[in-house]
C-alpha cells in the first residue's frame, strides 16, 4: 500500500512540475511550485523522515511562495493602456 502511495505521489510530481514550467502565467508558476513542495513533503513522510518533511513544507511551501509572490508584486508594471503587466 505505501509503494503505490509513493508511486502516485511521484506522478504527481512530475505532471505538477511539467505544469509549472508550460504555464504562461508567473503567478500560476509559483503556486504549481508550491504545490510541488506540499508534495515533496508528503513523500519525504511517506518515506519516514518526519523532520525533512516539516522542513520542506515550511521552507518550499512557506518562505519560498511568499518571496516569488513578494518579487513578483514588486517588479509587475502598468503599461501604457492602464494594464497590469508582471
Amino acid at each position: 500500500m505505501e509503494a503505490i502511495a509513493i508511486s502516485v505521489t511521484l506522478g504527481m510530481l512530475v505532471i505538477v512540475s511539467i505544469t509549472a514550467l508550460l504555464a504562461k502565467r508567473l503567478l500560476v508558476s509559483v503556486i504549481l511550485m508550491s504545490v510541488f513542495s506540499l508534495l515533496s513533503a508528503l513523500l519525504f513522510y511517506l518515506c519516514d523522515a518526519p523532520d525533512v518533511a516539516i522542513t520542506e513544507a515550511a521552507v518550499g511551501a512557506g518562505v519560498s511562495t511568499f518571496i516569488y509572490v513578494w518579487a513578483i508584486h514588486k517588479t509587475s508594471h502598468i503599461d501604457d493602456d492602464g494594464k497590469e503587466e508582471s
